[in-house]
């Protein structure tokens, strides 16, 4: 037969140390406050950024798709990768493991298409010459996966958010599917849906910034609360004391 021991602290003091916790073992626990402010702002705006310039471009909105990668993949790579993977690293430190999942993914996507198209401009790698880009498709295949798991689970989120990683899915499709048969007609459709997921990213973004600024609703997410949908309510706090970590803002 087994036991299990819960452990209990202590309200008061230890010795006067007013920041130290007496446990069940007479040990000092010390417990640090320390909110932490929605990644997800910082991950967005990489998203929407590096999205809307590569993506406008596949659209054929400018440049063409041969040389202008060479001149985007820095951007990318930092905006839309590093600071994106960066925001990921802090979602998990708030315990959002939908914005880890989601950042993570695909800042790490940004950082290696960066590194790819730099590869390319130093002529170690060349890439195919046709439409056709079999390997690149099937990449694309793994992100649409990846995302449609975060589009679902997103849904216990917000319909903004959902709306963001919905349009990014299909898009992946589009264009896993334009790489793997060379059809510059899916590739331009998928730029064109990418575009719509860069703007809705800039929204979701921006009223989450907002939001954070001013604590109140100023841009809708379209919440499955509908009290944090109400402009001029309060949809957060800024300090929440969740079951076993104080201080810590459980997701976003």
């Amino acid at each position: 037969m087994s036991t299990v021991r819960h452990e209990s602290v202590r309200t008061e003091p230890r010795n006067g140390d007013v920041g130290a916790l007496r446990s069940w073992d007479g040990i000092p626990a010390r417990i640090f406050l320390q909110p932490v402010a929605a990644p997800s702002v910082l991950g967005l705006f990489g998203f929407a950024a590096a999205t809307f310039m590569v993506a406008s471009n596949l659209a054929g909105w400018y440049g063409n798709t041969t040389t202008s990668p060479l001149f985007l993949f820095p951007f990318a790579a930092i905006l839309g990768g590093v600071a994106q993977f960066t925001a990921g690293v802090w979602a998990y430190r708030a315990r959002d493991a939908l914005a880890t999942a989601m950042h993570g993914t695909w800042g790490s996507f940004w950082i290696a298409y960066g590194l790819f198209w730099w590869l390319v401009a130093n002529h170690t790698i060349t890439p195919p010459t046709g439409s056709t880009f079999v390997p690149l498709g099937y990449w694309f295949i793994v992100l649409a996966a990846i995302t449609l798991s975060g589009a679902l689970a997103s849904l216990a989120e917000s319909l903004s958010l959902f709306s963001v990683l919905g349009t990014l899915t299909a898009g992946s499709v589009l264009l896993a599917l334009s790489y793997l048969i060379g059809s510059s007609t899916l590739l331009t459709w998928g730029g064109w849906v990418l575009v719509a997921s860069a703007v809705l990213a800039w929204y979701t973004a921006s009223a989450m910034m907002m939001a954070a600024t001013t604590g109140r609703t100023i841009l809708p997410l379209f919440k499955m609360s509908r009290a944090a949908n109400v402009p001029g309510g309060k949809p957060i706090v800024p300090v929440q004391y969740a079951d076993g970590e104080p201080g810590v803002k459980m997701g976003q």
